[in-house]
């Protein structure tokens, strides 16, 4: 194995609080509220860079427009889908009362917000209702099921997330019949329509998951400026560098994907497809060796896996895993592969299925999780293709893949993201 460096631009943002503070001053939130106003400021459950910092300026900034803010999880069916769960993933972010000096009000209650135009009844969070506006802070990226205009961000948060389980489990029932665009257009226009929604504060992160870009989305211009920043989100998105016989990860979890790997990087789709996303490197086994503790038991996408470890098998929460892919309607996700005890076994057990009858022509590649590709850890056989792409550089000369005296592969990356 080679360990390989991609050149990804850095984009990282050097003052994350004070570019917050600009855009949303900048942007008028807040104008016609009245002082003492409470403000219900909505955070959801991924892994997103700087979350804790990011949270706390948006409460800084409401305080500074003398209104009441507080949190709330905006996570539909996460966290075991119960009101203590979701306040636990908030606190796993460094998100409590205490760091984010305001309160922080869990609830899977919900009330109708009426049915869109498209026959779908649209829900928002109980505590959020009773606000006199609502703000969302979230990422926009690609999402893991689908391709299009808008995909993951403010407009899912507005519908998946504030619709809490009753909404997540009624929305992707629709999009069997809509398609998950056309759900979350559907949905986000509703919530919109109630006049509840302030705007929101979207994340954009470049390929190394530096917060690379904070802008202001009032509720007016948010379906049009969501289109915009999923495309630039799209240009600064981190890819596998090489097609792979033999894909490892150290880990999966929540925290990384919403389907425990970022399809997008792995090229699968969650009813089972195999490379279905077209201009992506072909991913033929792939073998993940844990799940992240971040996750809480979540192992939803452990279906898309070939070959696990047995440890991971062990570490399935099967109620919050099960909850979890049948609510978003993709049981294929929590199906287990196969899986045996060590990581040697799990290689030597899947790569016979490849195809190649030498194995010093398997194309095996390694990384830390779906949010951290580089560095890759990639076989020797590749150094031709490697050395000719100016994007990459080996930091690393070859080594055999580290075993320990558990036959357990030996950790080449830093701490996980």
């Amino acid at each position: 194995m080679l360990l390989v460096a991609q050149a990804f631009p850095d984009r990282r943002l050097s003052d994350i609080p004070g570019e917050i503070f600009k855009e949303l001053t900048a942007s008028g939130f807040g104008a016609g509220l009245a002082p003492g106003s409470s403000v219900a400021i909505g955070v959801g459950s991924r892994g997103i860079s700087n979350i804790d910092t990011i949270v706390r300026a948006v409460v800084d900034y409401w305080k500074s427009r003398q209104c009441v803010p507080f949190i709330f999880p905006a996570m539909g069916s996460h966290g075991a889908a119960t009101a203590e769960g979701q306040t636990d993933v908030l606190a796993h972010y460094g998100i409590t009362p205490e760091t984010m000096g305001c309160e922080l009000r869990s609830s899977l209650d919900v009330i109708s917000l009426g049915t869109s135009p498209e026959g779908i009844e649209v829900f928002l969070d109980k505590h959020a209702s009773q606000a006199a506006g609502v703000f969302l802070v979230g990422r926009i990226k690609q999402h893991t099921d689908f391709a299009g205009k808008i995909e993951s961000g403010l407009y899912k948060m507005m519908a998946i997330g504030l619709g809490k389980w009753a909404g997540a489990k009624n929305y992707h029932m629709h999009a069997h019949r809509l398609g998950l665009e056309g759900v979350i257009r559907s949905v986000g226009r509703q919530v919109l329509g109630s006049g509840k929604i302030l705007g929101g504060l979207a994340i954009l992160e470049d390929a190394f998951h530096n917060t690379a870009k904070l802008a202001a989305v009032p509720a007016a211009s948010m379906e049009a400026r969501e289109e915009e920043l999923l495309a630039l989100s799209k240009t600064w998105a981190a890819t596998l560098p090489l097609d792979l016989d033999l894909l490892i990860i150290d880990e999966m979890g929540k925290n990384f994907s919403g389907a425990g790997m970022d399809t997008k990087i792995i090229n699968r789709g969650v009813e089972g497809q195999i490379n279905p996303w077209p201009g992506l490197p072909h991913v033929e086994r792939i073998f993940v060796r844990g799940l992240s503790d971040h996750s809480y038991g979540n192992a939803s996408g452990i279906g898309l896996a070939e070959i696990v470890t047995d440890r991971l098998a062990n570490a399935i929460d099967n109620n919050a895993t099960w909850l979890n892919v049948l609510t978003a309607t993709t049981p294929r996700c929590g199906k287990l592969p196969i899986h045996f005890p060590t990581d040697r076994e799990c290689i030597e057990r899947v790569v016979p299925t490849i195809g190649k009858l030498d194995f010093t022509q398997v194309r095996i590649g390694w990384i830390a999780n779906t949010l951290a590709v580089s560095p890759i850890a990639l076989s020797e056989n590749m150094r031709a293709e490697i050395e000719a792409n100016p994007l990459l550089s080996i930091i690393q000369e070859a080594h055999e893949l580290p075993y320990g005296a558990d036959n357990n592969l030996i950790n080449v990356f830093q701490p996980a993201h």
